[in-house]
């Protein structure tokens, strides 16, 4: 799979967090080298192995797995001439020993995990091996009948040692009064008296070493000279008997070579695998279905490397529609639920028990592509835009059926307008090709081409409006907003500069300043103010709403002297329909007719604006259409709470009335 991808979803953290519980160097080894597989058969074995091996830790004592110490070591070395040690011995005796141990246990829990019991069934006892390092070796020696040529050595030692030290005792006593101490001391592995310096002439033999003081002088006595070349003999010939049986040991360890290297892998996989169940059960981890055709169905799942509680993420997608448009505020947890479905994605192709509910549903992707973060790089001059296109045109190279394309914040970092058209661009190249889609936006026109488009759903974040906190929920079906107002407000932004914000979303920025403008810092009369919104001229400019289009989508304008009448669309917004204005959450009516920009005017709140058609929704539609120059009085009834609203129009005329029908 792409490795920034992987990167992105930080899967390496949960690699480091897997390593913790391995206890071998191989089964480290295997951690580190392990990736995300695409064959939907393999995946199910893995993870019906986390799960026997999971089970097991549940419902049984802990698991022999043997200790590695030293193997690696003497696996390198087997077949090189080197004659192992003592110690080495020690190691491979406890390594054949625990072998044994966890080949009768996985053999009586061959019931309950069928497929890793298995793997122990390969392992190899080496009993011979094993007896002989028992009878030639213990407690890290080499023991006395290990050889019988070492045996005859040995008591010859024994021997000599008790007639040196016999003799040592002696000249210990007969020159007591001119040592320096009465102990024996050593110098070069020969025994030597230390004696005054002032009388060394007394003690015939060879002196050795003196001390730093230059006081005590070392003497060797001529007495124990023979008896100590004698022993140095012996225990050369000790040290070439005691190598005959390390040599004989090492070849038949290295007759066993294939079984040592045959266990030693079976142990590093058991290790891994039990590594696997034991992060399972630190993160609440389950089993989950698998497919081949797109489809997700996440239940209560929650992202594995988040140390805070979190609210459970319930996802679905790949049945009725492959591409979902995810809105909602900033800080409500859209990113973390398109990391969350990504990571949990690459850890059950990975073998790895994820935390969902019982029942999930995960589908197996070949390629998996994700742009989260902006990805700016000083290093390489790219903005945040470039820096989104280069992912994007990663992912045309590879996308198809089978993979999953997770994509934050679309058309952000460039003009809104042309964003949203390269958004719109992009998002139906990837249906086309049949990809899985998750993404998330805060552009109207990205959802309202979701709602309207076969094969993409909506989905929001939820937001409590009341408190202004986010409930960090995810609900498909539906399209959010972002609340930037009201999460603004929450965090001390001064309610004037909201205010004015509000207005400059409604009414659209002024292309330049009229003359008489109050600038900064003047006021205009409240009663002035109040005349100019109240005015009725019907030839006063309304504010204008309009949404920048990419060009395949903007309506092309006439050639000078062309016929300019704009024919009437199917379809189009008629007088006293009823609209919906999604980004500002408010209904209104529509007084004006669609002009040739494609603005409608709409009435909300007894205020005139004119808003691009792109910007509304046909909430009720009225029976019959009216001239312009009417007033409506129009009576809305529905049969929920047969509530009445008036909403007035341009002009003022009484007893025009509009019934619509229940909106059944």
């Amino acid at each position: 799979m792409n490795e920034k991808a992987l990167q992105r979803l930080e899967y390496g953290k949960i690699k480091e967090a897997l390593a913790e519980y391995a206890v071998s160097y191989l089964g480290k080894r295997q951690i580190t080298e392990l990736l995300p597989l695409s064959a939907m058969s393999v995946v199910r074995a893995k993870l019906d192995e986390t799960a026997e091996a999971k089970f097991l830790l549940q419902h049984g004592a802990s698991v022999p797995i043997p200790s590695l110490e030293g193997m690696e070591n003497i696996l390198d070395l087997l077949g090189t001439g080197y004659v192992f040690s003592e110690k080495d011995f020690m190691h491979i005796h406890q390594f054949l020993t625990s072998c044994a141990q966890l080949m009768r246990y996985m053999a009586s829990k061959s019931g309950a995990a069928p497929q890793i019991s298995s793997y122990a069934a390969s392992m190899y006892t080496m009993d011979a091996l094993k007896s002989e390092i028992e009878r030639c070796i213990r407690h890290g020696q080499v023991v006395d009948t290990a050889s019988k040529e070492l045996m005859k050595v040995r008591k010859r030692l024994a021997v000599f040692e008790e007639r040196l030290k016999s003799k040592l005792d002696s000249l210990m006593s007969r020159h007591r009064s001119i040592l320096q101490e009465h102990v024996l001391s050593s110098r070069g592995g020969r025994y030597v008296l230390p004696v005054k310096k002032e009388h060394r002439k007394l003690v015939k033999g060879t002196v050795l070493d003196e001390s730093a003081s230059g006081q005590t002088v070392y003497i060797e006595p001529a007495e124990v000279m023979t008896i100590q070349f004698e022993l140095s003999g012996l225990r050369a010939e000790e040290a070439r008997e005691e190598l005959k049986v390390l040599s004989d040991l090492t070849a038949l360890a290295e007759s066993c070579d294939q079984q040592f290297l045959t266990n030693i892998e079976t142990v590093g996989t058991y290790d891994f695998i039990f590594a696997k169940a034991k992060y399972a059960l630190a993160i609440g981890g389950s089993n989950v279905e698998l497919n081949d055709q797109g489809i997700i169905d996440l239940r209560e799942a929650r992202h594995p490397l988040l140390n805070r509680p979190m609210v459970p993420l319930n996802f679905v997608i790949g049945r009725r529609y492959k591409s979902l448009i995810v809105t909602g505020p900033n800080t409500g947890g859209k990113t973390l639920s398109l990391k969350t479905v990504g990571l949990l994605t690459v850890m059950a192709q990975s073998g790895l028990l994820i935390p969902v509910r019982e029942g999930s549903l995960l589908s197996v992707f070949n390629h998996l592509a994700v742009d989260i973060g902006d990805g700016q790089s000083i290093e390489h001059a790219l903005s945040t835009f470039s820096a989104h296109i280069r992912n994007v045109n990663e992912m045309l190279q590879f996308a198809d059926h089978s993979t999953l394309i997770l994509i934050d914040e679309m058309a952000s970092g460039t003009d809104p307008g042309e964003g949203v058209g390269l958004s719109v661009a992009i998002l139906e190249e990837l249906h086309r090709r049949g990809a899985t889609v998750v993404a998330t936006t805060h552009f109207t026109e990205i959802k309202n081409f979701a709602d309207v488009t076969p094969g993409f759903e909506n989905a929001r974040m939820e937001f409590d409006t009341d408190t202004l906190r986010p409930l960090y929920r995810l609900r498909i079906g539906e399209a959010g907003q972002s609340y930037a107002f009201l999460i603004a407000l929450k965090l001390g932004l001064p309610a004037g500069l909201i205010e004015r914000s509000r207005e400059i979303t409604v009414r659209g920025l002024p292309e330049s300043l009229p003359q008489g403008t109050q600038t900064a810092g003047t006021e205009a009369e409240p009663e002035e103010a109040s005349a100019a919104a109240d005015t009725d001229d019907p030839q006063k400019e309304m504010p204008v709403m309009s949404v920048p289009l990419p060009p395949s989508e903007k309506e092309k304008e006439p050639e000078d002297g062309a016929d300019k009448t704009v024919p009437v669309v199917p379809g189009s917004f008629q007088l006293g329909d009823c609209v919906y204005i999604a980004y500002l959450g408010r209904t209104g009516i529509v007084f004006e007719t669609e002009d040739a920009r494609g603005n409608v005017g709409v009435m909300i709140q007894k205020q005139k604006f004119k808003i691009n058609r792109k910007r509304l929704k046909m909430h009720i539609e009225s029976k019959e259409l009216y001239p312009d120059d009417y007033d409506l009085d129009i009576v809305f009834e529905t049969k929920e709470n047969r509530k009445k609203r008036k909403l007035m129009g341009r002009k003022h005329a009484p007893g025009v009335t509009i019934e619509t029908k229940s909106e059944e």
